[in-house]
């Protein structure tokens, strides 16, 4: 069976036959102590930044295992629909997957919060969190209800706030607003009163166009434009408030994780924090030039949201996490570490980062490229 069937088939049949498809798909075999894994993703095909992370993944797990450990890679519906990558690797049909956790909030609620929260923790915090905090602890046992392990496995850092087609001058303004946001930022645009809509990547550009969405928020200035989400929203907004630090995750499946020898666990652990890198180094590379091109030459309207609007939605936000924390210990567990690490890293961080940046803006004459 090749891959263009098994789309064929999911398309056919829907769920049920994507199911059946997905665990008839043929076993690597195991050969002289060598492994071949699946990766399944959420992505499509060699998508930037987010396809080619998982790409990148792959690539370096089969050279620094020397081929013991050989990873090929299904962009979304090529073995199962983007957001059921979670279902095969739990079940092991595939025996890795890489997307977003708040994708699997439907699965257990807690997950989301590892993706990020509103208002809440920058990339590098993230990652700070993860390494030296109890977020890979915690994030691990929310895995673990879905029979899988969990790595960071790439950050976009801060995002947009959006594209949409009419100017966004107060909270009322997302009243009745048919938006594609996911996670707790999407619970949060739901309370101010939009009509959230959960799509996959390899969907959002059409659905905007045909006008099924009136807004949507997915990441950045350089996959924005991959989308060419510009030719179909006038206005695009800032600061990217629900995501400050976007979380990529990589999940494997369990029992294929402790089957490893403990060399080669070590080699996957070590490429998901090289990928972690990488992928947060290619968008601030990218994301600068990217809203360039969008601004300069697409003639795109960049607009910063007022204050008042986001002090409503951070109101909003603390009172959307308070209750939906509420409804499970483990929601509970990891929003207050996230606010135990966040109650220190916003004031370090306002004598630190934030007030370099407001000092690089100060209007003194700076050296020059030399030809600049």
């Amino acid at each position: 069976m090749n891959r263009r069937k098994i789309v064929k088939s999911l398309g056919a049949g829907g769920l049920a036959s994507g199911v059946a498809a997905a665990s008839s798909f043929p076993k690597p075999a195991l050969s002289q102590g060598r492994q071949q894994w699946r990766l399944v993703t959420a992505w499509p095909a060699n998508f930037p930044g987010l396809g080619t992370g998982a790409n990148l993944l792959a690539e370096l797990i089969g050279k620094m295992s020397d081929g013991r450990l050989t990873v090929e890679v299904f962009s979304a519906g090529e073995i199962v629909p983007a957001f059921e990558a979670m279902d095969a690797v739990g079940s092991g049909t595939a025996e890795m997957g890489h997307g977003a956790p708040y994708y699997w909030q439907g699965k257990v609620n807690a997950v989301a919060y590892v993706s990020a929260i509103p208002f809440g923790l920058t990339a590098q915090e993230q990652n700070a969190w993860f390494y030296f905090g109890d977020g890979q602890r915690l994030a691990d046992k929310i895995y673990a209800e879905m029979g899988t392990k969990f790595f960071p496995s790439g950050n976009t850092g801060t995002q947009m706030g959006g594209w949409f087609n009419k100017e966004m001058n107060s909270l009322a303004d997302y009243q009745g607003l048919k938006m594609r946001t996911p996670g707790l930022g999407g619970k949060v645009v739901a309370a101010a009163g939009g009509n959230v809509v959960n799509l996959p990547g390899g969907e959002i550009a059409a659905a905007l166009q045909s006008g099924a969405i009136d807004a949507i928020e997915w990441v950045g200035p350089y996959n924005d434009l991959a989308f060419g989400l510009h030719q179909s929203a006038k206005y695009y907004y800032y600061p990217g408030w629900q995501e400050p630090g976007a979380v990529l995750d990589c999940f494997v499946n369990l029992a294929a994780w402790e089957g490893l020898s403990d060399d080669l666990k070590a080699i996957v652990e070590v490429a998901n924090r090289a990928v972690n890198l990488a992928v947060l180094s290619e968008f601030a590379a990218r994301n600068k030039e990217s809203l360039e091109v969008l601004v300069n030459e697409h003639g795109v309207e960049l607009r910063a949201f007022s204050d008042e609007i986001l002090m409503g939605l951070g109101q909003l936000a603390g009172e959307v996490m308070n209750d939906d924390a509420s409804k499970d210990p483990l929601s509970r567990e990891l929003m207050d570490s996230i606010l135990k690490f966040r109650a220190t890293a916003v004031p370090y961080g306002g004598i630190a980062e934030q007030a370099v940046m407001a000092a690089r803006m100060l209007p003194y004459e700076f050296a020059q490229p030399s030809g600049g």
